[in-house]
This record gives C-alpha cells, sequence and structure tokens, in this order.
C-alpha cells in the first residue's frame, strides 16, 4: 500500500519520525515523503542526513494551523500523524498549549485530510490515553475518539482513520532510559516509586505497528502491540547496578502503572497474534466480520497493564539492547 505512495508525517523531526522515516524509505520506496514540523532547526539537521534523496521533502508548519496542513497535504495518499504536546508535567503546566496541539490540532489534520482526499491516515496514541489520569492522557483520548469518527465524518470520501497505541518508547529523547544514562556515576539514581511498572517497545516496533495499520485497517480500529513490561527498578539496575537509589514520588499527573486497554474497552476488543484490536462502539463496527477478521474476543473486564503483563523484560535483555543502541539512545 505505502509503495510508490506520498506520505506525510506531522512532528516527524522526533524520535519516531526519525525511525519511520529511514526504514520506510528502505521497505517501501515512496515517491515522496514529506516530514511536516515547526522546527526549522531540526528539520534542517535531519535533512543533513537524506543528502540529495529526491524522496524526502521538508515542510515547516503547525498542526495548529489549518491552512498550512491543507497545503502541505495536497497530492498526500497517507498521513503518519505524530506531532504532540507529550511531557506529561509540561502539559499539566500548559494546559492550554496541549489541548491546542493535541486536540485542535487532530481536528485539524481530520478536516484537511478529508478535504485534500488523503487515502489513509494512522495516528500515534499512548497508553496514556487509556483511563487518563493527566491532560495529556486526556487530550490524546479525545484525539482518538476524534479520528475514529473522522471515519464517518468523511461522508461519502474515502479517507480513512486508524489509531495505534503503545506506552514507554525505549531510548527515545526525553524517557527514563536516556535520563538514567545521563545520571550514571552521578550518585543515587531518583526512583519515582519503587512499584512502578512500564511497558517497553522499541521505535522500530513501533514502526512496524503502523505499517500493520495501514495494511490492515478499515478504519476506527485501535492498535495494540504486546510488549513486555519492566519494573522502573529494574531499569535503573539496568543502567547502572552499582547505583544507589532514590525515591523521590510521583511527579505530577503520573501514573503508578501504564494502562493500553481498559475494562471499559474489553466489550469491544479482540486478539490476534502480535497485537490486540480495540473496535468503535459508534455504529454496530464492534460487530463488522471485515473489521474483526480472525480476531479472537477478550475475557469480560479484560485489561492489559504493564503490572498485570504476562511478558517481562529481564534486565540482562534490556543491558544489552543499551549497548548495542547506546550511541543512538536519547540523541533523536
Amino acid at each position: 500500500m505505502l509503495s510508490n505512495s506520498s506520505i506525510l508525517i506531522t512532528g516527524g523531526t522526533g524520535s519516531f519520525g526519525h525511525t519511520f522515516v529511514p526504514m520506510t524509505l528502505a521497505k517501501y520506496n515512496p515517491r515522496r515523503l514529506v516530514i511536516f514540523s515547526r522546527d526549522e532547526m531540526k528539520q534542517w539537521e535531519m535533512a543533513k542526513l537524506y543528502g540529495n534523496d529526491e524522496r524526502v521533502r521538508f515542510f515547516i508548519g503547525d498542526v495548529r494551523d489549518k491552512d498550512r496542513l491543507a497545503r502541505a497535504l495536497n497530492g498526500i495518499d497517507h498521513v503518519v500523524h505524530a506531532a504532540a504536546t507529550k511531557i506529561v508535567p509540561t502539559a499539566e503546566y500548559n494546559p492550554f498549549e496541549c489541548v491546542k496541539t493535541n486536540v485542535i490540532g487532530a481536528m485539524n489534520l481530520i478536516d484537511a485530510c478529508i478535504d485534500q482526499g488523503v487515502k489513509r491516515v494512522v495516528a500515534l496514541s499512548t497508553d496514556k490515553a487509556s483511563s487518563p489520569a493527566n491532560l495529556y492522557g486526556a487530550t490524546k483520548l479525545t484525539s482518538d475518539k476524534l479520528f475514529i469518527a473522522g471515519n464517518s465524518y468523511s461522508g461519502s470520501g474515502d479517507t480513512r482513520f486508524s489509531v495505534v497505541r503503545y506506552g514507554n518508547v525505549m531510548g527515545s529523547r526525553g524517557s527514563v532510559i536516556p535520563f538514567f544514562l545521563s545520571l550514571d556515576d552521578q550518585g543515587a539514581l531518583p526512583i519515582t516509586d519503587d512499584r512502578m511498572t512500564r511497558f517497553m517497545i522499541t521505535l522500530e516496533q513501533g514502526v512496524d505497528l503502523v505499517w500493520h495499520a495501514f495494511e490492515d485497517m478499515v478504519g476506527g480500529e485501535i492498535y495494540v502491540k504486546k510488549i513486555p513490561s519492566m519494573r522502573i527498578i529494574d531499569i535503573a539496575r539496568a543502567i547502572s547496578p552499582n547505583a544507589p537509589q532514590q525515591v523521590v514520588g510521583i511527579r505530577p499527573g503520573e501514573k503508578l502503572h501504564e494502562q493500553m486497554i481498559g475494562p471499559e474497552d474489553a466489550p469491544h476488543t479482540y486478539e490476534y497474534a502480535n497485537h490486540y484490536k480495540i473496535l468503535p462502539a459508534i455504529h454496530n463496527w464492534s460487530l463488522d466480520p471485515e473489521r474483526i477478521s480472525d480476531g479472537k474476543a477478550v475475557s469480560s473486564g479484560f485489561t492489559y497493564c504493564s503490572d498485570n503483563n504476562t511478558d517481562w523484560m529481564s534486565i540482562n535483555t534490556l543491558r544489552e539492547w543499551v549497548e548495542q543502541n547506546r550511541e543512538k539512545i536519547g540523541s533523536i
């Protein structure tokens, strides 16, 4: 589907974009891959990686600007929506800005994609959108609902929307692994709560999930990849096995455990070999055989949380991954 197509990624200079772009160029050889973002310096630095590759284009713009989106989406077949205000404390202290980007930006993108005749849109979500306890999660839940409803809002048009949801991305800029690495050999590592658990997913796995969504989607699905969990104290031990740990308390809006599927979604959730799929409750789409395909309905009251997960990453596995990826951790 993505081969020889025109693709645009919002927020494309972020961690996900730095992985999605080279992987997609290599696998699908798209006709055009447009990086849409508002930071000219990040675009300038990223452009150096692709030299004279005519497939890669850069477009300065903000998802808050609907007119600019419309211009950027002209001739685009597929969109990945990665732009977001996503740092939990930042969102708590700057709520108006978070809403403008995560909610109004989503509305702008949906309208512009429908108006420009985009074929498929996959929006990146987060575990924090499931039973949200902070503003970031609440705005992403709203965004998810908007993209799901976009499938009926598009009317007779062919534009279809789906969502992918995953947790802590290993080694991404601003995440816990590069933070702990920056404090290595500098004393005690700050632990928010020694009971805390987190899902673990690589950027490459996140890209794979987006690719799968493009191939599989009918419209309105939320895809959740099966991934392992880790305790935060074990993440710290993997980074600095001899460093003492100091419990400093949970930050504003932070959850003790990550949840990607809550009990309210269980009646509409189906299980597959490598992922789950939450189908829309509206229009009886959760009963649609084409959307269900070969999925198996989960049990009543099912939840998918980082503390009740059956798959756990070991300290040695994470330590090996860190050593193999040390040069790029936290750099993008």
